[in-house]
């Protein structure tokens, strides 16, 4: 089995979720891919150890189906009563229920693999100037960061604004993906950063990108990244 560049895209657009509540449509809705390509994106990274499996439930042996069910059920019913006296308590704030989505982020070994590993999986390559969506240090999100001047980085696009050197998205629908979800924007233009950037960019994008995909982790040590 070996990774494709929309499983990473996937695994990422989960992290800018977050909590939110989302489904297989939603997802190839704002990623721009089939419904086929997002559940085999999801199966290839629950594979490779960058997703987990939500719902445990799934994994019961098939003959303890029926004792399960059962138990599950009194279990259930059981919750409900507590969960109706602590919503009559409760703050407005813990009124909402976790979502149960079907699956998760592997925080700590995405984390892993996009600091060390995923610009090696996925090349960042430059391509000849072009009008497109500014990515890297480019990218809205990093206005101010770097001083004005800096060589511009882009995703070549006909909607772009921006003039720029081109880079190849991590997959064709990335210019379409990153204009959906800012926070999936941020986090496709630091791993360009990793890609293409130089050694001041890259240790910028390796302490941010390990704060937004894993932040009980400790920041990784200041200095010139790997490779």
């Amino acid at each position: 089995m070996q990774l494709k560049p929309q499983d990473f895209l996937v695994a990422l657009k989960l992290v800018a979720w977050g909590d939110q509540r989302w489904t297989y449509a939603r997802l190839a809705q704002e990623l721009g891919l089939s419904a086929s390509e997002a559940h085999a994106a999801v199966k290839r990274g629950l594979l490779s150890g960058l997703l987990l499996q939500n719902r445990e439930a799934a994994a019961l042996p098939a003959g303890a189906v029926g004792g399960a069910a059962q138990s599950l059920q009194e279990q259930q019913g059981i919750y409900r009563v507590t969960r109706k006296r602590v919503r009559r308590h409760a703050a407005p704030s813990d009124a909402a229920a976790v979502p149960d989505n079907p699956v998760r982020v592997h925080a700590q070994a995405l984390a892993e693999f996009t600091l060390h590993g995923a610009r090696y999986a996925f090349p960042g390559v430059r391509l000849p100037l072009a009008v497109g969506v500014p990515t890297s240090h480019s990218a809205p999100a990093f206005a101010g960061v770097f001083a004005p001047g800096s060589t511009d980085f882009v995703w070549p696009h006909p909607n772009g604004t921006v003039r720029g050197i081109g880079v190849e998205p991590l997959h064709p629908s990335v210019p379409f993906a990153a204009t959906q979800d800012e926070r999936l924007y941020e986090l496709l233009a630091l791993f360009d950063a990793l890609r293409v950037g130089k050694a001041r960019e890259r240790n910028m994008a390796l302490q941010r990108l390990q704060a937004l995909i894993d932040p009980s982790a400790p920041l990784p040590a200041k200095g010139v990244p790997r490779g």
